[in-house]
């Protein structure tokens, strides 16, 4: 059954929510515009953000050097500069995301391969995981790929009630349902009852689910939540690539993973590191290298980002 979108409260009309309401309204805005505009927009916007020395250029800096170390200095700046670039995008696709309207999503060309993996996960009555990555248009992709079949999602809360608000509700047009991350039972239940929930385990976040696991070579604290999702509820794990390309976007759904989960948590977050890093190898400049992968370390080991 889909979820019932969240109900609206007086509280959320306080002045102290009215800068989220601000951001909301131009969200909205954005989202009336063409999609091929938007996007043109947001590299323009990128542009001016790769021209503006900050800690997040640091870090994405620091990740590529970490992750690419086989790439020489040069090609490294020319990936840092494109990926900066296409960071401007995010903000277009997320408003298309969020508010655009079904006609307009559906004129966003996208290619879509291995829905079969699904239906056939379905036929034998099973729940599906299917396991993203953070890339400037994951949101988007999402929603495209809903025009084919019923997801529902994974996602943090955001910190401002009146933004929480209007993105849950936003989001339920074309989910299921939207578990926050201390909502597992709910995730199990909707697994065990042949759902699809698609989600990101690939950010650094703090909590005791989490082990070190490789990704690209690099110790990376990463959550152990698909290895424990797929052992309570009898879930499949599908990797869901998707990247933007020329013409608009590319998804493929790969085959289940075979014999998985496994007996070894570590192994099992292995694993899908490794799936993501592939789903990276494939669009290096269209991942959210912004992000501190590696602020967590070993025991002893000092941040990179310091």
């Amino acid at each position: 059954m889909p979820q019932p979108p969240p109900p609206f409260r007086v509280a959320l009309l306080s002045p102290l929510h009215w800068p989220a309401w601000i951001g909301i309204g131009v969200i909205r805005l954005l989202s009336l515009l063409p999609w091929r505009f938007l996007l043109r927009g947001g590299r323009a916007l990128g542009w001016l953000f790769a021209r503006i020395p900050g800690e997040r250029r640091r870090v994405a800096a620091t990740n590529l050097a970490l992750c690419f170390p086989q790439l020489g200095a040069e090609a490294r700046a020319d990936l840092l500069e494109e990926n900066l670039h296409d960071a401007g995008c995010m903000l277009a696709e997320f408003a298309l995301a969020w508010m655009g309207s079904d006609a307009a999503i559906a004129r966003i060309p996208v290619s879509i391969d291995g829905l079969e993996h699904l239906e056939a996960a379905r036929a034998a009555g099973r729940g599906v995981l299917l396991v993203g990555a953070h890339f400037s248009h994951l949101e988007l992709c999402a929603r495209l790929v809903s025009r084919r079949i019923r997801i529902a999602g994974m996602y943090r809360e955001h910190g401002d009630a009146a933004f929480e608000w209007a993105i849950k509700r936003a989001r339920l047009h074309y989910a299921d349902a939207m578990f926050s991350k201390d909502e597992l039972r709910a995730t199990i239940r909707h697994l065990k009852s042949g759902g699809t929930v698609w989600y990101a385990p690939d950010q650094d976040m703090r909590g005791k689910e989490a082990v070190f696991a490789p990704f690209f070579g690099v110790p990376a604290w990463s959550i152990t939540a698909t290895h424990h999702l797929a052992r309570l509820s009898g879930a499949q794990v599908i990797a869901f690539f998707h990247q933007r390309t020329a013409n608009g976007y590319s998804i493929r759904l790969e085959a289940p993973l075979a014999q998985f989960p496994g007996n070894d948590v570590v192994a099992d977050t292995s694993r899908i590191n490794a799936c993501i890093e592939r789903m990276v190898e494939a669009a290096p400049a269209q991942y959210l290298w912004l992000h501190k992968r590696f602020k967590t370390r070993p025991p002893g080991e000092a941040s990179p980002y310091s």
